[in-house]
C-alpha cells in the first residue's frame, strides 16, 4: 500500500484535509459529488443549516446507492437464473446426444 497523504478537500465552503491512502484525484472527485450533492439540498430546503444539508444529502447519496444495490442484486439473479436455465438445457442436449 502507499503512503498516506494529506488531501485538501473544500464542501460547501468548509475546507477538510484528508488524510488517505487513496489517489487524491479520486478523493478530490468524491468531495466534487458530495459538494454537488449538497447544492441540490440546498435548493431543495434553502433554509436548512449546514447539517441539515450534510444530513439530506447523506440520505439521497445513501437512497441512490441502496437503489443502485438493490438493481445490481436483482440483476446477478436474473443471470444466474439465466445460466443456470442454459445449464440445464446443454445437459439435456448432452443427455440426448449420448
Amino acid at each position: 500500500m502507499s503512503e498516506p497523504t494529506i488531501v485538501p478537500v473544500e464542501v460547501h465552503g468548509q475546507k477538510y484535509p484528508i488524510k488517505t491512502e487513496l489517489d487524491p484525484r479520486y478523493v478530490e472527485e468524491l468531495a466534487q459529488f458530495v459538494e454537488s450533492r449538497m447544492a441540490l439540498a440546498s435548493k431543495s430546503s434553502p433554509s436548512s443549516d449546514a447539517v441539515g444539508l450534510a444530513i439530506l444529502a447523506a440520505l439521497n447519496i445513501t437512497d441512490e446507492y441502496f437503489r443502485t444495490r438493490s438493481a445490481l442484486s436483482n440483476s446477478s439473479g436474473t443471470l444466474t437464473a439465466r445460466a443456470e436455465a442454459l445449464e440445464k438445457i446443454v445437459d439435456q442436449a448432452l443427455a440426448l446426444a449420448e
